[in-house]
């Protein structure tokens, strides 16, 4: 059986959701000069035996990418987090990307979803994620509120999937980057050299082999240009989203992932958590995320 989707649209837009795959976008397509759509996100497999990641953008709650060393520690506790994926050796992504969500409201340009009853490792969390459509972008805001009886270090972003092409390029300034070792997790802080591969400054085409590192520094913005078979966007996120995953396997990929994150991979075990908001219970943390595909950025 198909999930349900629930569909926004306008003369202009249109942006599908799966609230029971972890209120993840199944689409998002702009229309071209002739009426023609033209996917703005990766459109989803429409298959559920695929996974979560198979869909156009996933919510990143409690936390993003991995946490190494079978959890963490805070305070004076060793809090564990077991792996959620199978495949997966470490828990990725938390969890609020796998479960279902609710259909907290809606109308003609807006969707509302609710995330009750979160829990992964000593995260206890409620999230809600709201999309606002317009013909020229769409905005996504997200917030998880901690339900755990002490306090914890949580994070929160967004984890789209982008069409790829031998035309694509991405533009985004950063300070540092963080290189990863076999195992996905950081090895080294280093700076972006004005002359070396990590410098994405000008509008630059994707590298032809794997990465997948955080970028530090980022001021929250990216233009992407890409063919004639996908929309050129700039996409931009709340000031406490400043790192941004890049993922891109390769050439061969027909996709590409651009992650606006509030930490770098495995935070928790990294010298003073740096991104992570520790969340007294019942306090919430914010983000948003807008993909604008309008002319005003170029």
């Amino acid at each position: 059986m198909h999930p349900q989707e629930i569909v926004l649209e306008n003369d202009k837009a249109r942006v599908a959701v799966v609230p029971s795959l972890g209120g993840g976008l199944a689409r998002l397509d702009v229309r071209d000069a002739e009426g023609r759509y033209r996917p703005l996100l990766r459109p989803w497999s429409g298959r559920i035996t695929d996974g979560p990641f198979a869909l156009g953008c996933n919510v990143l709650v409690p936390f993003s990418n991995r946490i190494s060393q079978g959890g963490f520690v805070f305070g004076e506790h060793h809090y564990r987090i077991d792996p959620n994926l199978d495949g997966q050796e470490l828990p990725i992504h938390g969890d609020a990307f796998m479960r279902e969500w609710l259909i907290a409201g809606r109308d003609a340009s807006t969707t509302t979803l609710h995330c009750p009853h979160g829990s992964i490792g000593p995260f206890r969390y409620d999230a809600k994620q709201t999309l606002l459509l317009s013909q020229t972008r769409l905005v996504l805001h997200l917030e998880v509120t901690s339900a755990s009886s002490t306090a914890l270090p949580f994070g929160i972003g967004f984890h789209p999937w982008f069409p790829r092409s031998p035309q694509t390029r991405i533009r985004f300034s950063a300070d540092k980057v963080w290189l990863e070792n076999e195992k996905h997790l950081p090895l080294a802080l280093v700076d972006i050299d004005a002359e070396g591969r990590w410098n994405f400054s000008a509008p630059t085409f994707l590298p032809s082999g794997w990465t997948n590192n955080a970028f530090t520094g980022w001021p929250g913005f990216c233009d992407v240009t890409q063919g004639p078979d996908a929309v050129s966007f700039r996409l931009s996120a709340s000031d406490n989203l400043d790192v941004a995953v890049v993922y891109s396997p390769g050439p061969d990929a027909d996709f590409f992932c651009f992650e606006p994150v509030s930490h770098p991979v495995d935070a928790h075990n990294l010298p003073g958590m740096p991104g992570l908001a520790v969340l007294q219970p019942g306090k919430t943390l914010t983000s948003s995320m807008t993909l604008d595909w309008s002319s005003s950025w170029h």
